[in-house]
């Protein structure tokens, strides 16, 4: 059976839509530097994550391979936009494919670490010679309840609940986060949703 991988196997991952909310970062990534860089915004690289919901109203996160950097922590489905990735948006679907087999169907809006706070958060490279900027997505999905992991990256999945999220634990199951920062990005995804659904 082919696996998310084989190009054989791969989908068009093009042919979603976009919000209005999320216009912004639907272009190449060196047209993206190019206006922000006449900002004073100048980092060294551009990443994504995605934050995706099932029926149920659970949240996707990736448990990271034991032999990796963070080992065994969870984070939701993203990575680096490649100069080559038609646009931002193009590259989160890349790798929302590559790290979780899922092809996003519709990017709702952006997700910042809180209510008014600045869109995008920073982090440092592991060798912390380089800032990097990370957007995140509220990602719609074909079939939201199939996750193919590429074991060279995650070693496992969890739906989430928010308490789950908040607590990082899931009954007798640790669910420890990368970051605290990814931490209040996937709590606003939670809220945005509500807020969606008009349930505050």
């Amino acid at each position: 059976m082919a696996s998310h991988g084989d190009s054989s196997a791969r989908p068009d991952l093009g042919s979603f839509t976009i919000d209005e909310a999320v216009r912004e970062w639907h272009r190449p990534l060196k047209d993206w530097h190019a206006t922000h860089r006449n900002q004073g915004q100048q980092w060294d690289g551009i990443a994504t994550a995605c934050a995706v919901f099932n029926r149920e109203g659970k949240v996707l996160i990736i448990q990271r391979a034991a032999h990796d950097s963070l080992p065994h922590k969870w984070e939701m489905p993203g990575g680096a936009v490649d100069s080559d990735d038609t646009t931002i948006l193009h590259a989160a679907a890349r790798e929302l494919w590559e790290e979780a087999g899922m092809v996003a169907r519709r990017f709702v809006d952006v997700v910042c670490t809180g209510p008014d706070r600045n869109v995008g958060d920073l982090y440092r490279s592991r060798d912390r010679t380089k800032t990097w900027c990370r957007f995140t997505f509220l990602v719609e999905v074909q079939g939201a309840e199939r996750v193919v992991l590429d074991p060279n990256e995650h070693q496992d999945y969890f739906w989430a609940t928010e308490e789950e999220i908040r607590g990082q634990r899931s009954g007798e199951r640790g669910l420890t986060i990368t970051k605290d920062t990814v931490v209040a990005l996937i709590l606003e995804a939670f809220r945005m949703r509500r807020k969606r659904s008009g349930a505050l």
